[in-house]
């Protein structure tokens, strides 16, 4: 990023008298300055139907922030999708700066063991939090979040809480748009896996131990092979018996994962028809990878829980076969079939469908109404009330994507609307009036509602909207109001 001497000289000057206040006040004022803030003018869709490039950034990521759907529209679908497939391209500082102050998600597993629990709750859901709302590499981020969910930890389980930032950067964030088999290999052997799945216990060091096949288990029905896989419970138990061995270290070198060969069932093994040799150790790991990476169920699992996170709850069989397909033929490089997925017709039929859920809702709020916050519980405290806080689904399988899971929420939510459309959510400033000049609307009057719907849905209202808004408007007018209702409606909900 290119910084002028003059705007570097005012940082200096502001920053001085700033800190002895507020270092989030500085950070502030420097994105602000550096464009994290509104443009003088922007346009809104005026089509009848949901904008496709509004649709792409509402899916492939968290929605747009003041300005990019004008920069994206420039660039056009798959031009912006390449750039965002090639998220070290993208120049990320100004979220970098809000981001990095978190100290405990950059340590090694043993040195969080030094903090409170309390303290590394905060700093991994705020460094998510922020991440999802400020990044410029937005594709990366639903990625995360949808690995997040297919690798479920549960912080507060054991020692995962100690583990998980570490998980979050060498697992998830470091192979989120790579390689699966890669993927699937780091979290076998992250020690918040190992905890959370009790793969740490899982040895034999007499001829009579039983193997733990809780790991082993969830490796084939939710991580690859999936419910409806084809594999039996005897591949479960032969699965658990090469994956045994598997150590965290106690004392010296806490929480790093080392293997054990003593406590490895080195037996011949039958996994999924495939023969694995005695005596393998530590390589049994890899030719079981190998095996359910590889597999076609696998491929179908994938395809499935995609075409569904990011087309439809119910998403069509072909879409399905040609995403697994994909995922086959290039050796399950998840670029490539994001690549398809984003580009595909079925995906822009299908906008306004999916309901939000609870994180990306509030997410998509922020970003559409530029806000400036620093993500503290006060504000982070909604998503544990319509019940999404970050890490914290107990079972492996992750937060659900089914719409009917989420449909409970909906009191939070228009508490949450009209607490935006007043500038009273709390620790957030959001600059309404800024934003209403941008689109157009004049100053101290009822903002125009084919203005401001357009700039939030993506598309002009319907006349069964307008009739809705328009009277009850009518009956309450105040500025305010019109946001707040729209933020509430059913056509918010949905992208």
């Amino acid at each position: 990023m290119k910084i002028s001497r003059r705007k570097l000289l005012k940082y200096i000057t502001f920053t001085a008298g700033a800190l002895s206040c507020s270092c989030e006040k500085a950070i502030s004022y420097w994105t602000k300055e550096q464009g994290q803030d509104i443009p003088f003018h922007l346009d809104v869709s005026l089509g009848q139907n949901i904008d496709p490039i509004f649709h792409l950034l509402s899916r492939a990521g968290y929605g747009p922030w003041p300005g990019e759907l004008a920069q994206a529209k420039k660039l056009g679908a798959k031009n912006w999708l390449e750039e965002q497939l090639d998220p070290q391209s993208i120049e990320n500082s100004l979220c970098n700066l809000r981001a990095r102050r978190f100290e405990t998600i950059y340590h090694k597993p043993g040195d969080c063991y030094e903090y409170k629990k309390p303290v590394l709750r905060e700093e991994i859901t705020r460094h998510t939090f922020l991440h999802a709302l400020y990044s410029k590499r937005q594709l990366f981020e639903v990625m995360v979040n949808f690995w997040s969910d297919h690798l479920n930890i549960y912080l507060e389980k054991g020692d995962c809480i100690y583990l998980k930032a570490s998980d979050d950067r060498l697992v998830i964030r470091q192979h989120a748009l790579g390689n699966f088999r890669d993927l699937i290999r780091a979290s076998a052997v992250s020690p918040a896996m190992l905890v959370y799945l009790d793969g740490k216990e899982n040895k034999k060091s007499q001829e009579n131990d039983i193997p733990n096949e809780n790991y082993a288990r969830e490796l084939l029905e939710l991580h690859t092979l999936g419910v409806h896989g084809g594999y039996t419970q005897q591949d479960v138990k032969e699965l658990a018996r090469c994956l045994t061995g598997w150590r965290i270290r106690k004392n010296w070198g806490r929480g790093e994962v080392y293997f054990n060969d003593k406590l490895h069932d080195n037996g011949e093994k039958q996994l999924l028809g495939h023969k694995i040799p005695a005596k393998g150790g530590i390589n049994d790991l890899e030719r079981v990878l190998d095996i359910v990476c590889f597999h076609p169920a696998t491929a179908q699992n994938i395809a499935s829980k995609l075409a569904k996170r990011f087309i439809s709850d119910e998403p069509s069989e072909n879409i399905i076969q040609k995403l697994a397909q994909t995922f086959l033929k290039s050796k399950g490089d998840i670029k490539t079939v994001l690549r398809q997925l984003f580009l595909s017709d079925e995906f822009f039929a299908s906008s306004g469908q999916k309901f939000k859920r609870p994180f990306r809702y509030l997410i998509s709020l922020l970003r559409l109404l530029g806000a400036d916050t620093h993500a503290h519980r006060s504000l982070l405290s909604f998503l544990g009330k319509m019940g999404q806080d970050p890490f914290q689904y107990p079972t492996p399988d992750g937060y659900p994507d089914e719409s009917t899971i989420w449909m409970g929420t909906m009191l939070w939510r228009w508490n949450i609307a009209f607490a935006a459309a007043s500038n009273k959510l709390p620790s957030t400033r959001l600059p309404l009036q800024k934003l209403a000049q941008a689109i157009g609307v004049e100053p101290q009057k009822i903002p125009d509602l084919e203005k401001v719907f357009p700039y939030l849905i993506g598309r002009l209202p319907s006349e069964t909207e307008k009739e809705i808004f328009d009277e009850y408007i009518q009956e309450k007018p105040n500025k305010n109001e019109l946001l707040g209702l729209i933020l509430a409606s059913p056509a918010f909900q949905r992208y």
